[in-house]
């Protein structure tokens, strides 16, 4: 049964992917929000609803380190995997969407939980400090979102790929079933994946740091593959950005709120440099205005591979 469990939930992983940014977009279309602002809130936070559930499942279940493994071991798959791997199907043009100041923000979330990371156990009290820069971020983007819209009323534009002819009800359908679909598809996967590599002798350490954290990243891949068969680049890059800063402040920030989670050794030395590492590729497709090419699909996807070679 864990073998049907893992099929069954990559399937519902690439339905509820798709499905999900069909709605984003639309979502975007119909309300005068740019498509890269609605990736950056309700595509993150969908897509990063299974990291949640493991964490805070991982901290009642008493191995809160697992929690933490999750969430760093996903930042690296998200920059990694999740574009490395869409960039081998096709060129993605970042170039085209400015995405600096989320992008900062990333880093700012990464660098601010780094930083608590040294600083001992994170507590409930570090996790009201991320759930702060959470919100204020969250803030900085609405605020950015009202701007865009009060300048569309003046110059119309049209997000690439949307259908201005789908109805309210397909919108919400599509939302729901994506918001829905993406944690169940993931609480499916990892939950086979996991019970199959316990019965072949994999330690929990490599599983939360590998399988859980591909595991739970998967509906952040099933959603960059669809939005870049789509040619919605925006959504594909946004998407990443929004939900390694969600993992980082929300998803840690709300679990301390669940236990204390200690901080591994091996993390300040190791785990913690590779996801900020990782995210610092990013550099040339946000700033220098490149595009992911599937020579640079090549090169992600081969780090993330020897970062796997090493932990094993």
């Amino acid at each position: 049964m864990d073998w049907v469990y893992t099929v069954i939930g990559l399937v519902l992983l690439l339905l509820a992917g798709d499905a999900l940014v069909k709605g984003a977009v639309n979502l975007s279309l119909r309300v005068g929000i740019p498509a890269l602002v609605v990736s950056l809130t309700i595509v993150a936070f969908g897509t990063s609803a299974p990291e949640l559930l493991i964490s805070i499942k991982a901290i009642m279940d008493n191995v809160p380190e697992l929690a933490l493994g999750n969430v760093v071991g996903s930042n690296t798959a998200n920059i990694l995997l999740v574009l490395g791997i869409p960039a081998l199907i096709a060129t993605m043009h970042t170039s085209h969407h400015d995405t600096r100041a989320s992008y900062l923000q990333m880093i700012f979330a990464s660098v601010l939980f780094i930083a608590l990371c040294f600083m001992g156990p994170l507590n409930w009290v570090k996790g009201i400090v991320l759930l702060l820069a959470l919100a204020a971020m969250i803030g900085h983007a609405v605020y950015g979102a009202m701007q865009h819209r009060a300048e569309r009323a003046a110059l119309e534009e049209e997000v690439e790929g949307a259908d201005p002819d789908i109805t309210w009800p397909k919108i919400g359908f599509f939302l729901v079933a994506g918001l829905i679909g993406l944690p169940l598809g993931a609480n499916l996967l990892v939950e086979g994946a996991t019970n199959i590599a316990l019965h072949y002798g994999v330690s929990e350490a490599v599983i939360g740091l590998t399988l859980v954290a591909i595991g739970t990243s998967l509906p952040e891949l099933a959603t960059t593959v669809m939005a870049v068969v789509r040619k919605q680049a925006d959504v594909a890059l946004g998407n990443v950005i929004g939900s390694n800063m969600f993992n980082l402040l929300a998803i840690i920030g709300i679990s301390t709120l669940f236990g204390t989670i200690p901080v591994d050794p091996n993390f300040l030395q190791f785990d913690l440099w590779v996801m900020l590492a990782a995210s610092l590729l990013l550099i040339p497709f946000v700033f220098m205005r490149r595009d992911l090419t599937r020579v640079s699909g090549v090169i992600l996807t081969a780090l993330y591979l020897a970062y796997l070679f090493v932990l094993l």
